[in-house]
């Protein structure tokens, strides 16, 4: 019997089968009108979902795909961004005020730096917000020395700049984050620019000339300067000890950017990551992803998508043509900037449409390939856990390293751990200390943030990569930075 005739037929026993016709007929309309209630309910409700389709039904297309990622990630309300806002002025005062304090520790007269990342910590400056084009061939260049004020003792900061004569009003419209005003010791094209700030040299607070000035530089500092500066009477020293200790502790707006910024990269990743199909490309998930980081103000500046065999070298190098298919081992690491400091996470899982195997048989029934891919996902995630064990304050860099590379060659993978564990982070996606096993003379402080990043990449197989943030602090086990960890390869 079909199912109108099932809805039509009257609900009555046997021994009413009988009754007067006109009861019949009332019971008959009264079902008759269930029914066309029961149908129009059914075609809106299908209405209803045919207009709703692209929220129910898996992306079938790259627009689908954008959508449905961005949209995922949206949906989060980003509470990630809440606790991180731009630099107010008064950090980049205390920032130069502890790297005076850290010149004088360290006996050095001044430290000399030009646009850059570290120009950037301390005056809000990139390379590219000084020349978009490329670095200047004139030298521009902050320079920072200590001011010590006899009655009280403190050390504050007394900053100058050595700048081309008719650049110095440019420089001045910058809008660098200083509370007096700007000084400069301008220099003209013909001039020797390392002469004219020998002679301008005075020591703060001191009326004696310095005929030598020990000055530090960064890693950054292009050769050519650091010869001229070490041609033309000053003692020219590289980045070292106290004063380079300042920019790798964060201060607590610091790490709430660093925190917002790589937390919401990995949200951005897990809202992608379900709104995946099959036959997607890694360039395709690659461009998604960048987008849907840009929906919530969020720029990335590196993305790397690989798929299985393409993985087994830990930054690619392939044309991102490989597709995605059920069994796909699919490792993503990518960075974005917020408030100019960066993020870099990676994630390995598989595709949403390969179905997580939840018994005992129905792991068995799996290929001896896809077993492995699980086993080595979990080795790697040990070897992460063993790392954040040996990341506390006091141990050293290298026994970070050692932590995690243990883990990875006791199960048999120690030639396929290709790089060192992790590196510092913060500005810069990768700056100091980092985090190798011959790294053994450089102690881990409060306030260090650093990336962790075991992996095992087996060629024309795949690769495993897990990459967190943590934050070292005064007693215990670091802090995550990026949210959460991964728990497993279908939910990374």
């Amino acid at each position: 019997m079909d199912e109108k005739r099932l809805l039509l037929q009257p609900n009555v026993r046997v021994e009413y089968r009988y009754q007067i016709p006109s009861i019949k007929f009332k019971a008959r309309q009264c079902l008759l009108t269930i029914f066309v209630f029961t149908v129009t309910c059914l075609i809106l409700l299908s209405s209803y979902y045919e207009d709703s389709s692209e929220y129910s039904s898996p992306p079938q297309t790259i627009q689908e795909f954008q959508k449905c990622s961005i949209n995922n990630f949206l949906a989060t309300g980003l509470p990630f961004l809440d606790s991180a806002s731009p630099l107010p002025v008064s950090e980049f005062v205390e920032r130069r005020n502890n790297l005076a304090v850290a010149l004088v520790a360290d006996g050095i007269d001044a430290f000399l730096v030009e646009p850059g990342y570290t120009f950037q910590y301390y005056a809000n400056i990139s390379q590219k917000d000084w020349e978009v084009w490329e670095p200047e061939e004139r030298p521009f260049l902050m320079v920072v020395q200590p001011l010590k004020n006899e009655t009280s003792g403190k050390v504050t900061a007394a900053t100058r700049f050595l700048a081309p004569s008719f650049e110095v009003e440019r420089a001045r419209l910058l809008g660098m984050p200083f509370v007096d005003q700007l000084e400069f010791v301008p220099w003209e094209e013909h001039w020797n620019p390392y002469e004219t700030l020998l002679k301008s040299w005075e020591t703060p607070g001191s009326s004696e000339k310095n005929s030598k000035p020990r000055i530090m530089v960064d890693d950054e500092m292009r050769d050519f300067i650091q010869r001229g500066l070490g041609e033309n009477g000053f003692e020219v020293l590289g980045l070292a000890a106290e004063v380079e200790r300042v920019k790798q502790t964060k201060t607590e707006r610091e790490i709430e950017i660093v925190r917002a910024v790589n937390t919401g990269t990995v949200e951005a990743v897990r809202a992608m990551r379900v709104c995946m199909y099959p036959g997607l490309t890694e360039n395709e998930v690659m461009e998604v992803l960048d987008n849907t980081l840009r929906a919530a103000g969020l720029e990335p500046f590196f993305d790397i998508v690989l798929f299985d065999e393409d993985a087994s070298n830990p930054h690619g190098g392939t044309d991102g043509s490989k597709v995605l298919e059920a069994e796909t081992f699919v490792l993503i690491d990518v960075g974005a900037h917020l408030y100019g400091y960066s993020s870099d996470i990676c994630r390995t899982f598989f595709p949403p449409f390969f179905p997580k195997p939840n018994t005992t048989t129905e792991i068995e029934a799996l290929s001896p390939l896809i077993r492995e891919k699980l086993a080595v996902w979990d080795i790697v995630l040990e070897a992460q856990t063993q790392s954040m064990h040996a990341l506390h304050q006091g141990n050293s860099a290298a026994s970070v390293d050692v932590a995690a590379r243990k883990v990875i060659t006791d199960a048999g993978y120690g030639e396929a751990f290709t790089h060192r564990v992790g590196h510092g982070i913060g500005i810069k996606a990768h700056e100091s200390p980092y985090l190798n096993k011959g790294n053994v003379n450089v102690t881990l402080r409060a306030g260090m943030t650093f990336t962790s990043e075991p992996g095992i990449y087996l060629v024309d197989k795949f690769g495993v990569r897990h990459e967190d943030i943590l934050l070292v602090r005064e007693s215990g086990e670091p802090e995550i930075l990026t949210g959460t960890r991964a728990v497993g390869p279908w939910d990374p």
